[in-house]
């Protein structure tokens, strides 16, 4: 079973946790390109792992909180279907917000065309008539990428995501060694494919100041903890389902990649992994 921790243990404990985090996000780059360690392999696992998590911690924990908020608003309301899917909802609102980052990230890959194909349609040469057909990923190598507007707004919104992690990480601590453990394991990993799908989107302007500020932005939330202490069942909760949906939505998209460049084995292994730590520590914990 879990040590309890002190309110001040568990600060200083969520103080290392946003450091090692905002370490990773730092160090993301070279972490995927191991010597000896195909980055295929790095990303399946991770995927995999990431996977697990959601479907045998996130997701219940979501659920447990609509309990939470079902105790929580007892005493005004009388108890509803509809309110069962308030924390749903919440969670359907942070995966809709960022599936309609990435589909303006999308748009405007589409939309700006690769340096070459600029150049051909200048001076009118041959491949004006197939630029629409080239437009694809390899446009993102080549320099095309969405404008600073929309890179701000995509990196802002990864700045709150990261803060809601380290803002929740104290309370977690509190409630579950172990799982908190765990969760900064799979979240470690997690950022490491993040990077690598804002590098893609953004492979001139996501640079190592970009980086820097998810970074700070994990120790902003830890240190907005530190002040002002999440206390309501409700609020944490609420803002575990808006972190559980953007989750959801980053894991899927960024851990579960084409075929081209992923790896079953290597999927499989994570999950079983995870699986298998998740089950033995649900377990001891019971």
């Amino acid at each position: 079973m879990d040590t309890e921790l002190s309110t001040g243990q568990s600060v200083i404990g969520a103080l290392v946790i946003a450091v090692l985090l905002a370490a990773l996000h730092l160090a993301a780059p070279r972490i995927r390109k191991l010597p000896l360690v195909p980055e295929r392999a790095t990303g399946s696992f991770a995927g995999g792992l990431a996977v697990a998590y959601v479907f045998l911690h996130l997701l219940p924990e979501i659920a447990e909180g609509n309990e939470s908020i079902g105790e929580a608003l007892s005493a005004v309301l009388r108890p509803t279907p509809l309110m069962d899917l308030g924390i749903f909802l919440v969670a359907l609102v942070g995966f809709t917000v960022f599936y309609g980052l990435e589909r303006l990230a999308d748009r405007q890959h589409q939309r700006a065309p690769a340096p070459a194909v600029r150049r051909a349609v200048r001076h009118g040469g041959p491949a004006t008539s197939g630029a629409s057909s080239v437009l694809h990923e390899d446009d993102r190598r080549s320099g095309s990428e969405p404008g600073r507007g929309v890179y701000l707004l995509h990196v802002a919104s990864f700045m709150v995501y990261n803060a809601l992690i380290t803002y929740t990480m104290a309370l977690r601590l509190r409630t579950g060694i172990a799982f908190a453990l765990l969760f900064t394991v799979a979240m470690g990993l997690h950022f490491v494919l993040t990077d690598r799908g804002l590098e893609e989107h953004y492979p001139t302007r996501f640079t190592a100041r970009g980086r820097m500020a998810l970074a700070i932005a994990l120790l902003l939330g830890w240190a907005v903890a530190a002040v002002f202490a999440p206390s309501s069942a409700l609020v944490v909760a609420l803002l575990t389902a808006l972190l559980g949906g953007s989750i959801l939505l980053n894991v899927f998209k960024e851990e579960l990649p084409s075929s081209r460049r992923s790896s079953f084995g290597w999927f499989l292994t994570g999950l079983t992994l995870y699986a298998a730590l998740l089950t033995v520590v649900t377990a001891l914990s019971g």
